[in-house]
């Protein structure tokens, strides 16, 4: 080679470097400013975090702190669990009374407990659990009388046909003390391993919780037919479609307006004399159960409270007032966090209980 083509061959490889380093210069420079951009993005979300997050993990699930308890969420969407668990805790930390909830949505594979297996007097919301069985028991055929009696407890919430079907799903052997067989029967082929079923006859003072709660939505709104036919959990949730426009409160508040809603609630003040202990002695139990359908709906949340207290002087339905409010404010906030562009801040609005639904609240010792 000669030394003109060396030098040259020389030149070219000098070229080649430089060129090299401006390139490798520019993707450096890229490479910068795409790192600078998502530190920016991760603190500008970290700014606006909720202050009640306790964790922000990357695997889809999220804690946040109620005092001592946690609201734990889980979900496929990104960035959701934070949301739920963050405002779910929001609202909880600003009541006085005791709660607990359990959520699912099928669409976005979201979960969300708080307490949910803690055990709570039932009241009303009993009452699906023994439409169940009825259903269960006569495989999903009812005759005439058993059809008004159910209609009766679940739309009108009456306690006299809830008693009714309640002894007739019952060993009544023993009169003053029936033994809900059948009701057990389909606790057992649903799953539902906290409830446990009153056997003096009181059946508001069966013990539910939010997760067995949860499980019965699921059984309602599923698609297996294993417990009960596709006709008889259809039939169900248009009962509970159904209910008096009074009784539409609870977990139904801040709702899309274009899913279908199936709700039961329950509602009960304990009496002045009754339990030995003073804890909740004049004080109102209120439940509540919404399932969410249609449309891409498909989701259920059940609010279950106790220990809301009467301020001394006040109106007896304060208390209730005060439970319902809980339920309202967690369910307002768990229905935006999933579909905020369909739940708008306020989203559906139930009425007040009226005058009927107040007389039918039940004082139990």
């Amino acid at each position: 080679m000669t030394t003109e083509k060396k030098a040259e061959k020389k030149a070219e490889e000098k070229g080649r470097a430089r060129a090299g380093r401006k390139a490798g210069a520019k993707s450096g420079n890229r490479a910068s400013k795409w790192a600078a951009g998502t530190i920016a993005l991760v603190a500008s979300v970290s700014a606006v975090a909720p202050a009640h997050a306790v964790a922000l993990p990357s695997d889809g699930t999220a804690r946040s702190a109620v005092g001592a308890a946690t609201v734990d969420c889980s979900s496929h969407r990104p960035g959701l669990a934070q949301r739920l668990a963050a405002d779910m805790a929001k609202r909880l930390k600003s009541r006085r009374s005791m709660a607990s909830l359990a959520l699912y949505d099928r669409t976005t594979a979201t979960t969300c407990t708080y307490g949910a297996h803690k055990r709570y007097d039932s009241a009303s919301t009993v009452k699906p659990i023994v439409l169940g069985a009825l259903l269960l028991a006569g495989k999903g055929n009812l005759t005439a009388k058993e059809a008004e009696l159910a209609r009766k407890m679940i739309v009108n919430s009456d306690n006299a046909a809830t008693t009714t079907l309640w002894r007739k799903l019952s060993d009544t052997s023993n009169p003053q003390k029936p033994n809900p067989v059948a009701i057990q029967r389909f606790l057992n082929a649903a799953g539902m391993r906290d409830t446990v079923l009153d056997r003096t006859g009181n059946w508001g003072l069966t013990q539910i919780s939010a997760a067995d709660q949860i499980t019965l939505l699921k059984l309602f709104t599923g698609r297996g037919n294993a417990v009960l036919s596709h006709a008889s959990r259809a039939y169900a949730l248009r009962l509970m479609h159904a209910v008096e426009k009074d009784q539409r409160w609870g977990t139904p508040a801040g709702a899309p307006d274009t899913s279908t809603i199936q709700v039961k609630n329950g509602w009960l003040q304990r009496s002045q004399n009754g339990p030995r202990d003073p804890f909740d002695r004049g004080d109102w139990k209120v439940n509540s159960l919404g399932a969410f359908t249609g449309g891409r709906y498909d989701y259920g949340l059940a609010v279950l409270t106790e220990n809301n207290r009467v301020p001394k002087g006040r109106p007896a339905t304060d208390g209730w007032y005060y439970g319902i409010d809980t339920i309202e404010q967690v369910s307002r906030a768990a229905h935006h966090a999933l579909y905020p562009d369909r739940s708008p801040s306020h989203g559906y609005t139930p009425p007040r209980p009226g005058r009927a639904a107040v007389k039918q609240a039940m004082t139990v010792g």
